[in-house]
């Protein structure tokens, strides 16, 4: 895992843009399409706001859910709500290139397998995502990866539903599809991380961030949040 520290959220925002217009780019040209996962979080929608600036083929892009809140359509607690804020308001996507978790479907379990179908439509048999675009939780968790929740156990699916979690049951990507990505993008910020961060640098499994593969990935953290790493990974 290589690990990047920029000097603050905006920073890291505007270097997590232009890498990921990068690799789509490169994807667009050598397979013809770009499939990336998606995570909310504020500096998330700053970096996928800037990347509408970017220059991006547009038409080979598929963007999917890392993973989403039950709660009703439009509601600022869904990530989609954010998502069609910031990225596809101003960048020339079509709807049907954001692919939504259906998590008012009436039974979340059935809608987590209607939703691994999609991937399995747009990113291949089993599916691989170009990118994934990751957060960490001051209590280590990644996507809807919760401590304590039996979805860290699931090894036979690429989505499921999760318990309730502050407040809220989840739809999630789990660990097999995140971890046969060619790429992996964990966006860091803020010092509420500096100890999980720490942690999932030393790849600690007994937090479920540190339970996704580490060798395709990059971090990109603020000097808050990597605290003494600055020292060792070059501060920008």
């Amino acid at each position: 895992m290589k690990i990047e520290v920029h000097a603050d959220a905006e920073s890291v925002a505007h270097r997590a843009a232009a890498l990921i217009a990068e690799e789509a780019r490169k994807a667009a040209a050598g397979r013809g399409r770009f499939v990336m996962a998606v995570s909310g979080g504020r500096t998330p929608w700053m970096m996928m706001r800037l990347l509408a600036a970017q220059d991006v083929p547009w038409r080979e892009i598929q963007i999917v859910q890392v993973d989403e809140r039950v709660a009703p359509e439009g509601h600022p607690d869904r990530n989609l709500t954010h998502l069609q804020e910031s990225l596809l308001e101003h960048a020339p996507l079509a709807p049907n290139q954001i692919h939504a978790m259906p998590v008012n479907a009436a039974d979340l379990n059935t809608g987590a397998a209607e939703y691994a179908a999609t991937l399995r439509e747009i990113a291949g048999t089993p599916p691989v995502l170009d990118l994934v675009h990751l957060g960490l939780g001051p209590d280590g968790h990644t996507a809807s990866l919760v401590p304590g929740d039996p979805v860290l156990d699931v090894m036979d699916a690429d989505v499921a539903a999760t318990g309730v979690y502050q407040g809220r049951r989840r739809m999630t990507l789990t660990y097999p599809v995140i971890n046969r990505a060619r790429n992996i993008l964990w966006v860091v910020t803020g010092s509420e991380k500096l100890e999980m961060l720490a942690r999932l640098q030393n790849g600690d499994q007994s937090i479920p961030a540190g339970r996704v593969d580490q060798a395709n990935a990059l971090v990109l953290a603020d000097r808050a949040a990597a605290g003494q790493l600055d020292r060792f990974h070059g501060a920008r």
